[in-house]
């Protein structure tokens, strides 16, 4: 049975019958049609489902949709404003910090958190941030210094 689900996503209020049993992740990507959040382990494990609900950094895939109820949840659709890209986005792009694109939104997501909280991080700061992203393609070398660009006021 179907229970009401009503959050705000991305700034728009949301209002949506949801099977209790459905993650978060599977409301943002197959109730909302929002993609960008990707499924990389399905067990909190890889972070690619990371998102930032009530200003917390959580991994949706272990969070239930209910628990959104009257929450405020951002996704990475919800990075750029007004058609341009967020600062980190844009780093990420001219650092090269992105191949296959699974992890790149939840690494995206962490940052986020971390700079939201940590405006200029060192890089052990950034190193332990992202340390729930798992990242098979790229490494992290290029990622830690597209978001130290950002950090440092440079990037973006």
């Amino acid at each position: 049975m179907k229970v009401p689900l009503r959050f705000i996503v991305n700034s728009e209020p949301q209002e949506l019958l949801v099977e209790p049993r459905q993650t978060l992740l599977e409301v943002l990507r197959d109730e909302l049609g929002l993609t960008g959040t990707k499924e990389g382990c399905g067990n909190g494990n890889c972070g690619s489902c990371t998102v930032i609900m009530n200003g917390v950094s959580i991994v949706s895939c272990c969070t239930l949709g209910v628990e959104a109820e009257g929450k405020d949840v951002l996704t990475v659709e919800g990075l750029a404003q007004g058609g341009k890209l967020h600062p980190l986005q844009q780093a990420f792009i001219e650092g090269g910090a992105m191949q296959c694109g699974i992890c790149t939104p939840g690494f995206l997501m962490s940052t986020k958190y971390l700079l939201d909280n940590n405006p200029h991080p060192t890089e052990q700061e950034i190193r332990l941030a992202i340390a729930g992203n798992l990242c098979r393609c790229t490494g992290y070398d290029k990622i830690v210094r597209s978001i130290m660009a950002v950090a440092q006021g440079s990037g973006g």
